[in-house]
């Protein structure tokens, strides 16, 4: 088994045991299983996947590092949420304030932020 911790700017998420990591990184997608090679790689905004022990749990990220090794994952997410919890009508409105602010064209926008905004938003509504 892999220990997992899910770690927020906020602190710690979630720790968990789980026989398979399915994880997006920058490379692609990439599944991990017990004694893996050591690792370290960038986590895209994406779905994540975990093998419980209670069963299959999903998970939208909005980016990241994973560390593993030793089957030890460590994930350093900017935002993780159980697909489960995900309220659609505020990922709804988010979508549509990030497509507005792209839409303006306005200088004064940071455009990158609006993009990766539009991302997140994208990602927790096709959860």
């Amino acid at each position: 088994m892999i220990r997992c911790r899910m770690i927020t700017p906020i602190g710690l998420y979630k720790e968990c045991e789980t026989s398979i990591l399915n994880v997006v990184t920058i490379s692609g997608q990439m599944g991990i299983l017990p004694k893996h090679i050591p690792v370290v790689t960038m986590l895209k905004i994406s779905k994540m996947a975990l093998e419980e022990p209670t069963g299959r749990e999903e998970y939208t990220i909005a980016g990241g590092m994973l560390y593993f090794q030793n089957d030890e994952a460590t994930l350093l997410v900017d935002a993780i949420e159980n697909v489960k919890e995900i309220d659609k009508a505020r990922a709804q409105r988010a979508k549509e304030r990030a497509e507005k602010r792209l839409a303006e064209k306005n200088e004064k926008i940071d455009m990158a932020r609006a993009e990766a905004a539009l991302q997140r938003a994208l990602n927790r509504l096709s959860a």
